[in-house]
């Protein structure tokens, strides 16, 4: 490239960066130390008559995917455990308990410290017969690079969605549509694909694999044996068999179980 191609190049560059609407997609959200705030959806108000009314209402009642069903979604891939690309679909997790994970962009600073945290746990995850998706709008080309030059994800084994489109991201209600990336959003479905848990935050602070696993395991056995299980709880501690005590249980929980148990 010559002297004359490199000012041209500069000079598109810059116009680009200083067009609100052409996002340079790069590390400067993942990365950044402030929060900011997100846009908030506009109402066109004039555009809706009465028929659309109830409609609207209901959307805007929750953002949550706490209870819902996992919505339909077909993308491009990149399969890290065979190092090939593939298409992945929302039928493809029905019948199982599936994890869909989230993540801001490739070649970030804190993505890569939680995907390696989940790959690393991988193992556990299988034994517990969870599937697990990660998400990021960037291409999957873009994952495949990443995956290969990223130390701390050598030996990876996910599978990680190529959201290009961000369709996916909006429809799970994690896309900052100002940056064209997805807020770090965890979302836990049980086999009949309705989620039963969803963890989202800001970018800047990594989620804990651990803790994670400990919600797995939680809902994975008060959905066998009808218990619910108190907060924190871990394989071989007190539950609250509320099937069996509820009128017995009902106001005096603490008869039942005291504050130790539940922190010990």
């Amino acid at each position: 490239m010559n002297f004359k191609h490199t000012l041209i190049f500069l000079a598109i560059q810059y116009i680009l960066s200083k067009d609100k609407n052409y996002p340079l997609k790069g590390n400067n959200m993942a990365c950044d130390t402030g929060v900011k705030k997100r846009k908030d959806n506009e109402a066109n108000n004039d555009s809706q008559n009465t028929n659309n009314t109830e409609t609207k209402k209901d959307k805007k009642m929750s953002s949550t995917m706490v209870q819902r069903l996992m919505p339909d979604f077909k993308m491009d891939a990149y399969d890290a455990k065979t190092g090939h690309y593939t298409t992945v679909s929302s039928e493809d997790y029905m019948g199982k308990w599936a994890v869909v994970c989230f993540y801001p962009a490739d070649f970030t600073f804190v993505c890569p410290t939680e995907i390696a945290a989940m790959n690393a746990h991988y193992d556990e995850f299988q034994e517990l017969g969870v599937e697990i998706l990660a998400v990021s709008t960037d291409t999957k080309f873009s994952h495949k690079r990443f995956v290969e030059t990223e130390p701390i994800l050598e030996g990876l084994k996910l599978t990680i969605g190529a959201d290009t489109t961000t369709v996916v991201s909006e429809a799970f209600g994690v896309l900052i549509e100002e940056e064209g990336m997805a807020l770090r959003g965890r979302f836990l479905f049980n086999p009949e694909g309705i989620c039963v848990a969803q963890e989202v935050q800001a970018p800047m602070v990594g989620r804990n694999v651990n803790e994670f696993l400990r919600q797995v395991r939680a809902w994975q056995h008060a959905t066998a044996t009808g218990e619910v299980c108190p907060a924190g709880w871990r394989p071989g501690k007190k539950t609250l068999p509320v099937n069996t005590d509820v009128e017995k249980m009902t106001g005096r929980v603490g008869d039942y179980i005291t504050l130790e148990e539940i922190l010990s």
